[in-house]
């Protein structure tokens, strides 16, 4: 992926860099970002000079036909892991067995602690389970990652990236080795990750929202249905009004004529 695309990539975008001396030059860590566009994943690993892994739904892996095989051979390129969603916990306990393999080779695990794009630039708050567990799990390092102006480059829904220089803070070390051995403390995993999401809010400035982003988006499409379903009733009793109007005239206009 980097000799295909990330040369180019880099040369396209020209994408700005700091921090990069908190990148351990080997041994396991945690990549810990914000989520602002699908390129994230294409941008973060592309200025490092270690490979990053990081988790896709296994669909992407095992899709049949000419298509899925290309599929399948491009997330295996950029560092996705398949991660198979079936099960009691889904995608959850597969990200977290996942990213405990990869550090345990001792490299680098990428991960998205909102669990999803965020669906307007804001910064939401990290769900627990996955960094947490895999952080205390390892005892690997967590890195603080700001993605910056990447949803600009390619928004929700837009094929076609526009032309302009993303950003990327990566911010020091965090060591939660004095959490160690308290995976099943639910105010631990929430503290760590809430330690986590402060520092990514400081390296990005991005306004922070204490709901998840997956509610956010829920409630952004019900607010578009509700506001659809609202125009749809206001043409509905314009064009009721409209006809009782035009009966109203006819039926004044053959009374006239009598």
């Amino acid at each position: 992926m980097k000799v295909a695309i990330g040369g180019p990539l880099k040369l396209a975008f020209r994408p700005w860099v700091e921090g990069l001396e908190n990148i351990p030059a080997e041994g396991p860590a945690i990549l810990a970002s914000n989520h602002l566009s699908f390129s994230d994943s294409f941008f973060l690993p592309v200025v490092l000079d270690r490979k990053v892994t990081f988790i896709a739904k296994a669909e992407y892996f095992t899709t049949p036909g000419v298509k899925g095989r290309l599929t399948a051979a491009f997330f295996k390129g950029v560092g996705q892991l398949p991660v198979d969603r079936s099960g009691a916990r889904g995608a959850g306990e597969a990200a977290i067995r996942s990213g405990i393999e990869v550090l345990e080779r001792g490299e680098l695990f990428g991960i998205y602690p909102e669990g999803t794009r965020s669906p307007d630039g804001r910064l939401y708050r990290g769900k627990p389970g996955g960094l947490a567990r895999v952080a205390l799990a390892t005892g690997a390092p967590v890195i603080p990652v700001a993605m910056i102006d990447t949803e600009k480059i390619q928004p929700p829904g837009k094929v076609v990236p526009k032309l302009m220089r993303p950003g990327i803070r990566i911010g020091r070390p965090l060591d939660f080795t004095r959490y160690q051995g308290m995976e099943q403390d639910r105010f631990v995993l929430r503290a760590l990750t809430d330690e986590v999401m402060y520092e990514i809010m400081k390296l990005s400035g991005q306004e922070y929202v204490d709901i998840y982003a997956t509610a956010a988006k829920r409630q952004i499409a019900e607010a578009a249905k509700a506001e659809k379903e609202a125009e749809k009733a206001a043409k509905a009793a314009l064009a009721q009004a409209t006809k009782d109007q035009a009966e109203k005239e006819k039926a004044e206009k053959e009374k006239k004529a009598q």
